[in-house]
């Protein structure tokens, strides 16, 4: 039987550390194991350059995307990103014909407004008008299907879960024999995710560590000298730093989802938040984890959980399920097979 392509297209670099790539990354093998190959189209393919205020963030001049595209022979087409290379990438496939589905990641306008002050307003049109065209449209969680529903979006939106790699968020890492308290945040250090809520939490007797990097760490390095700022880690390197924190501490107001929660989970670590989206669809109160206005009341009701409760609860999250619900929605491209 011939093997199916999918064409995955994203403003993303492999190289980058952030929820898209790592979703991509994990579903990648079931894919393969599945008869399926995936290729991508990023901005390494083309001229770029940084993003302003994101140094690591590619802004790419997708030339001749067209060619890039057809070449490939895919049998489906997803866009994972709304920015230039995503743009490029619809304004082709519609232009064609072709059908594709495509993926909200991030509340882009959210983002837009809190980095570059540009209105949400403006930024919901474009991203009603990108994703109008799409076959299907795969979002994080149910709370994220009826939010785009309440901000215009039409079509088919499904949600779309996420994976923890139990290989490598083992609870068998936590090694601690001391009594302090430690609170850990994991991920890009930027400005929009509430990171200064994280830093500012005054809670006798505790370690705050910070595990990332990002074009808002030397602020934060200036601001808080009471907080270990451990950089990037990846791995077991990385999943040892969940499984010895006491709470995890997620403060972003803004990502739809949060893998960096369910990696926490995996290894016993209770998880406190803002009730938004992400966490409301992730956590359960009371046993995972607690969402609060108040952050810090939330951690210090998180310190009264069982962490055997908070790991089976986990089980939950596997990448297989993301891989299947990726499969299921595909939307075959025709005119490109």
């Amino acid at each position: 039987m011939r093997r199916k392509k999918i064409l995955i297209i994203t403003d993303n670099t492999a190289e980058q550390i952030n929820g898209v790539v790592t979703t991509f990354r994990n579903i990648e093998l079931l894919a393969r194991h599945d008869g399926y190959d995936i290729a991508y189209i990023d901005p390494s393919d083309f001229r770029s350059w940084p993003a302003p205020g994101y140094p690591e963030v590619r802004l790419a001049w997708p030339a001749k995307m067209g060619r890039r595209i057809a070449v490939q022979h895919a049998d489906y087409v997803h866009i994972a990103t709304e920015g230039p290379v995503g743009l490029a990438a619809r304004l082709w496939l519609d232009g064609q014909g072709w059908r594709y589905n495509t993926s909200y990641h991030t509340k882009f306008p959210e983002f837009m407004n809190r980095i570059y002050g540009i209105p949400e307003c403006m930024t919901y049109a474009y991203v009603r008008w990108f994703h109008k065209h799409s076959g299907r449209v795969l979002t994080t969680t149910d709370t994220m299907v009826r939010d785009l529903e309440a901000h215009g979006f039409t079509g088919n939106i499904q949600s779309w879960t996420r994976g923890v790699d139990r290989t490598i968020f083992d609870p068998g890492l936590r090694d601690r024999t001391d009594s302090e308290i430690r609170l850990l945040s994991v991920g890009r250090v930027s400005r929009e995710k509430g990171l200064d809520d994280f830093c500012s939490l005054q809670i006798p007797g505790t370690r705050k560590t910070v595990v990332g990097d990002g074009p808002y760490l030397a602020t934060l390095q200036r601001r808080y000298p009471d907080v270990e700022f451990a950089g990037a880690r990846t791995g077991r390197d990385l999943a040892r730093y969940f499984a010895n924190a006491d709470v995890f501490v997620f403060p972003s107001r803004v990502d739809t989802f949060g893998v960096v929660i369910i990696e926490a989970l995996a290894v016993g670590t209770p998880v406190a938040a803002y009730p938004v989206p992400g966490p409301r669809d992730i956590l359960a109160a009371g046993v995972t984890g607690h969402m609060e206005q108040d952050l810090e009341s939330a951690v210090l009701r998180c310190l009264d959980l069982d962490r055997a409760q908070v790991l089976a609860a986990s089980d939950a999250w596997t990448w297989q399920a993301c891989w299947t619900m990726f499969r299921d929605n595909l939307i075959a491209c025709d005119a490109c097979v």
